[in-house]
């Protein structure tokens, strides 16, 4: 059974940092596709960030300020977030899709076949 479980969200003000972290059980960690997805109310669901075995992505809107990676040794992922803006405001979460090992593109209401329960960021202004 795939489980997946957040951490490291809070409340910072514009311009700090957090690390978000992901830990992963349930199946071979390996170079798989992860992302980080976030909604926030009344929004759709976006892609964030995502890692394969390829390539790591971003969408334009953190570009330059976020960073994603993982940690094989510690069956993780991590988001670090720098230069926040109260636009980054919402729920986020780690999600994966093994076996596949190339990320679909980031679209409508993104998503991937597993998903951690969300650890919650605000930023204010």
């Amino acid at each position: 059974q795939v489980e997946l479980v957040e951490s490291g969200g809070g409340s910072v003000q514009a311009g700090g940092s957090l690390r978000l972290s992901c830990v992963v059980s349930g199946y071979i960690f390996s170079r798989y596709c992860m992302a980080w997805l976030r909604q926030a109310p009344g929004q759709e669901r976006e892609g964030v960030a995502s890692i394969d075995a390829y390539t790591t992505t971003y969408a334009d809107s953190v570009k330059g300020r976020f960073i994603i990676s993982r940690d094989y040794t510690k069956n993780s992922l991590y988001l670090q977030m720098d230069n926040l803006k109260p636009e980054d405001t919402a729920m986020y979460y780690c999600a994966a899709d093994p076996p596949r090992r190339q990320c679909p593109s980031f679209g409508f209401n993104y998503a991937l076949p597993y998903c951690g329960q969300g650890t919650q960021v605000t930023v204010s202004s």
